[in-house]
């Protein structure tokens, strides 16, 4: 192996953050004392610190999806059912990245941690892990169905494996990576991938033919089987099997810590858990792939217009790419509900609020578009305290469901303690309960075609 080489196996095998993630000094905690179940008793709340993926946490409508959830109200009876003098609890969940739990538990944001995935403690600290909810969970390999098979971890060799951010998959990988360096193989190349997207969407873009594999927790992989049948799970490869699923607790928290550990030798999790999550998201996981050679072909015929009508409203033109694909599949003849019309369906109406006629044709098609997602912007999502990602969620959620409905949803989950600056895991949050998932489920398909775009931007943007 040549040098050249050598460095950059190495340089793989160092620890990655999301791609998207702005650097900036080292997080500092200062812990606060726990409350221990005295004090949380008498606050008649438990706060608990919910991995915001929609795998672990997440109600639609009243019914609770979240694979975290029927446990973690199992727990709030259990500990009601002992409560003396009729003081109940109730929890209140806190929704973070994943990789962010065990600091805020360390800061007293929450009293305990629910991951729904396999979570590295590291060095430890004060925090200290349940008993186990389920153990030796294996890391296995997902893949797309009729897609290239592998007979073993090696013939991974140089390959592309997509993980979100905080997988525990992101350490087997380094290990297998070390492994195949010492064999003179290239190593498994990790591509860490936007912090939008949590486990379920990076297995649905496998699923799309978007990423090519991934590795996840075989619990969760069966899971999303379950409505993503295009899914092929790997069982024989297998990159670990030595995590254990549990929750955390601060470790001057001993009662509750004992409280977590006799409920969770006794607990049995419901055998229809996941009905509502398969009724809800059975037709919803659908996005396609969106390069393939016809796709490109109509993609790089509407290039120029896109492109002038973006430039002319300060838009990214693969955003207003990802939004035609989204609404029409790149065909401006479409023809949808309510007047909706052409490549970017929009509808007579709002071409008019914006000046346009005659959305029939192309060029008036996208300027319309264009200009109706630049108004929304302009008088709903211009705050400087938004970033750009977020920002654009907003317009498109904006675009789908009217803004003011959105404007309502982000000052309710400024109510109730989340983050109304952060679409996604945040606000989405208030509207998957008030509206159920349909612009949650838009939102997020704009974003991924947007990301599957924006990966070839270099083949898309001829030099």
């Amino acid at each position: 192996m040549s040098r050249p080489l050598l460095l950059l196996c190495l340089l793989l095998l160092l620890p990655c953050a999301a791609v998207a993630r702005l650097a900036g000094p080292p997080e500092v905690v200062r812990p606060v004392p726990a409350r221990d179940l005295a004090s949380i008793r008498s606050s008649g709340e438990l706060r608990v610190l919910v991995n915001q993926s929609r795998n672990s946490s997440g109600e639609v409508k009243g019914q609770s999806i979240g694979v975290e959830y029927h446990r973690l109200r199992a727990f709030e009876q259990y500990l009601n059912r002992s409560a003396k003098g009729g003081t109940g609890l109730r929890l209140k969940m806190v929704p973070k990245a994943k990789d962010q739990l065990l600091a805020a538990l360390r800061r007293g944001e929450g009293d305990l941690v629910a991951p729904g995935e396999l979570l590295d403690l590291g060095g430890g600290g004060n925090v200290r892990g349940s008993a186990a909810i389920r153990s030796n969970v294996p890391l296995i390999i997902v893949a797309r169905q009729g897609d290239r098979r592998y007979q073993s971890l090696e013939q991974m060799s140089g390959r592309s494996l997509a993980l979100p951010a905080g997988s525990a998959a992101g350490a087997a990988v380094q290990r297998l990576n070390r492994q195949l360096i010492e064999r003179k193989r290239p190593p498994v190349i990790v591509e860490w991938v936007d912090p939008s997207l949590a486990v379920e969407d990076v297995l649905e873009m496998v699923q799309a033919g978007i990423f090519s594999v991934t590795a996840v927790e075989q619990p969760i992989a069966e899971r999303w089987a379950k409505v993503m049948p295009k899914l092929r799970l790997e069982h024989h490869l297998v990159l670990a099997r030595d995590g254990d699923l549990r929750w955390f607790v601060r470790r001057d928290a001993p009662a509750l810590a004992a409280s977590i550990d006799r409920f969770l030798k006794t607990y049995r999790s419901p055998a229809d858990q996941d009905a509502a999550f398969q009724r809800i998201y059975r037709r919803l996981y659908r996005v396609h792939y969106p390069l393939g050679r016809t796709e490109r072909q109509r993609l790089e015929k509407l290039r120029p217009v896109l492109q002038r009508h973006a430039a002319e409203q300060q838009f990214d033109w693969l955003a207003l790419a990802a939004l035609a694909f989204k609404e029409s599949t790149l065909n401006p003849g479409a023809r949808g509900a309510g007047g909706a019309t052409g490549l970017m369906q929009i509808t007579p109406a709002a071409a008019r609020s914006v000046g346009v006629g005659n959305i029939a044709a192309l060029e008036n098609n996208v300027q319309a578009s264009a200009r109706y997602l630049a108004m929304i912007r302009r008088n709903y999502f211009n705050s400087a305290q938004l970033n750009e990602r977020e920002r654009m969620a907003f317009v498109l959620a904006g675009y789908n469901l009217g803004p003011h409905r959105v404007q309502g949803m982000r000052a309710e989950a400024r109510r109730r303690g989340l983050n109304p600056n952060q679409w996604f895991f945040q606000v989405e949050r208030i509207a998957m309960e008030q509206v159920g998932m349909g612009v949650v489920s838009y939102v997020n398909s704009v974003n991924k075609y947007y990301l599957a775009y924006d990966r070839e931007r270099y083949l898309l943007e001829p030099h």
